[in-house]
């Protein structure tokens, strides 16, 4: 470990600099954080130490869906230093978003000492606990004192990360009180002592406490148990939701493919969009697919093996409700329940990855497509020559959706804004044969709690965990919800792309029944506003372009992409233009199926 120095710092010092030192250890890998007085121990301590990678934006909000993108790219924590007060509080979309979807973070607060706390000191809030039930585990430490052993330091930051990283992943919260003086000024004391209490850890290289285990996984007797139930399927599906990695991905298309059943992938699946991930057996397009009646009452299966979080398509939820089948298990790494609906028969909180393989394993020979998984491939294929067709002519937000998931280079970085860009490209996303693309982009949408927050921010900590350029795909309110976030896409040194698709409103609000009433809809509801953001990309130094046709938004893309650089390439789109849209191509796919 590289320490300032014991005989030139303070007790602050000492205690933060052990913080940081043992957080990189057990794994953190980035450090967000944004400026304030109470947090300068935990500031200057990861400025001080050289494995400390670190991030700084002047918005709290702002650097919490940092650490939240980078966690998605890496599966490794952040952590998120803050200073005492609202503050804190400015941390909770993301702190909610990380809990929902098991996103692991470390949040490390700043606050002020006992003395101070509930006396009407200046900037003093209540931080105890202050996230609730959405963090895996709390701590409230002490004032850092010499009558504590250091040792106690670094055991509750090991603490910390495991409780993050193990299943149920998500984020955990350190509150550390400082006495003043707060800067790293010497003292006068001696800690040379103090420190020799933590042994030969400060001339090795691991944390502290180290922990092993594993998630919980189903014994051998309960697989074949759940394999007997799926064994005579005779119209068996696989549905996969949001996944995390690649190689989740690549376990569930490996048991479709040894069961021919057909695969239903959400656009977070990471199952959609070429490379070697994707199934043999797809239906890319259920979600248009399942607008035909005829269709979804002459397709109704008797057993679904689901995986992930919760997949993006409503009416794919609607139609495994009404079809009701006997058998419907649900495989996730998360204890959460994920049955909206409340037609789960079976729910096994399991490492995707091992029990892909487990199953793969009683299953003794590879079999082939019946009718049932050719029809839904078939059905899936009409419906992507109908988007082929009519998609392209004229720029649109189907035609965002189409051009991004088409072009978005190999292994790069996909981010879909909540609202219509990820319904959009999960509806219309293109698909892309998986030889030519080779490694398939990493989508990712902050779809646990789908809430607009953050979501500029959550696109740079992504590029920040990838280190590849990052597409990001956003609404105009999404972006003006987050737009001082523009100043982590000008800063970061892995490019980002942010294709901004302006209707000048709320568009999701088009689809919904309140659109009917005329006299309350547009003021209360299309949240009308008359933004562009030629002149928000120049605040922050982005470079800017609009593209007013299908060509010049694929040249705008392309030359973003081709030079390794972040830019705002904004489009835009009308909202009644846009709704009547969706309900056209909706027609002309249900028009190509023949069930």
């Amino acid at each position: 470990m590289r320490m300032t120095g014991p005989e030139a710092t303070n007790i602050n010092r000492i205690w933060a600099d052990l913080l940081v030192e043992e957080l990189v250890r057990a794994g953190v890998g980035l450090f967000c954080l944004a400026p304030g007085s109470r947090s300068t121990p935990l500031t200057t301590a990861v400025a001080a130490n050289p494995r400390a990678r670190d991030l700084m934006h002047f918005d709290e909000r702002g650097s919490a869906f940092c650490a939240l993108g980078f966690a998605r790219a890496t599966r490794r924590p952040a952590a998120w230093i803050t200073t005492s007060g609202t503050a804190v509080a400015n941390g909770m979309p993301a702190v909610v978003e990380a809990a929902t979807d098991g996103v692991p973070m470390v949040l490390l607060t700043a606050d002020r000492p006992p003395e101070l706390r509930a006396t009407g000191a200046n900037q003093t809030v209540d931080q105890v606990k202050l996230f609730g039930d959405y963090v895996r585990w709390a701590f409230d430490l002490p004032v850092p004192t010499v009558d504590i052993d250091p040792a106690f330091v670094l055991t509750t930051a090991d603490q910390a990360v495991y409780r993050a990283r193990r299943a149920p992943s998500g984020p955990v919260h350190l509150n550390a009180m400082f006495r003043e003086p707060l800067a790293p000024d010497p003292d006068g004391g001696s800690y040379a002592d103090y420190l020799i209490m933590l042994g030969g850890w400060m001339e090795r290289d691991e944390p502290y406490t180290r922990y092993a285990g594993a998630p919980p996984y189903p014994t051998d007797e309960e697989v074949g148990a759940l394999w007997a139930r799926l064994e005579d399927a005779e119209r068996g599906l696989i549905v996969a939701g949001r996944l995390d990695t690649r190689a989740q991905a690549d376990a569930v298309r490996r048991l479709s493919d040894r069961l021919a059943w057909p695969v239903l992938p959400d656009v977070c699946s990471q199952l959609r969009l070429g490379g070697g991930s994707r199934p043999d057996h797809p239906a890319y397009y259920y979600d248009l697919m399942l607008t035909h009646p005829t269709f979804t009452s002459s397709y109704r299966p008797d057993a679904v093996l689901q995986f992930g979080a919760r997949p993006t398509s409503k009416r794919l939820g609607r139609y495994l409700a009404d079809a009701r089948p006997a058998t419907h298990i649900v495989v996730c790494e998360r204890p959460d329940r994920i049955d909206p609906r409340h037609g789960v028969t079976d729910r096994v909180e399991a490492d995707v990855v091992r029990f892909c393989r487990a199953v793969v394993e009683q299953i003794d020979e590879e079999r082939a497509a019946g009718a049932w998984t050719r029809g839904w491939t078939a059905a899936s294929e009409s419906v992507q020559s109908v988007l082929d067709e009519h998609v392209p002519r004229t720029l649109s937000e189907p035609a965002v959706a189409r051009l991004v998931t088409a072009l978005a280079p190999e292994g790069s970085g996909l981010v879909l804004a909540s609202s219509m860009p990820v319904r959009d490209v999960d509806m219309y996303g293109s698909v892309v044969d998986g030889a030519a693309r080779g490694e398939a982009p990493l989508v990712v949408a902050n779809r646990g709690a789908s809430g607009i927050d953050g979501t500029v921010a959550t696109a740079a900590g992504l590029a920040a965990g990838l280190q590849r350029l990052t597409t990001l795909v956003i609404g105009d309110l999404a972006l003006l919800h987050d737009l001082n976030s523009l100043a982590l896409i000008a800063a970061s040194t892995t490019p980002v792309v942010v294709l901004a698709v302006n209707n000048q409103g709320g568009g999701i609000f088009s689809f919904l029944p309140i659109a009917e009433h005329e006299d309350v809809f547009e003021p209360y509801f299309g949240t009308p506003h008359a933004y562009e953001f030629e002149h928000a990309a120049a605040v922050f130094g982005l470079p800017y372009e609009r593209a007013r046709s299908v060509a010049e938004l694929e040249a705008a893309y392309a030359g973003a992409v081709e030079d390794g650089r972040s830019c705002l390439i904004e489009v835009r789109t009308n909202r009644s233009d846009n709704l009547q849209r969706h309900r056209r191509l909706e027609a002309l796919a249900a028009g190509a199926i023949e069930p």
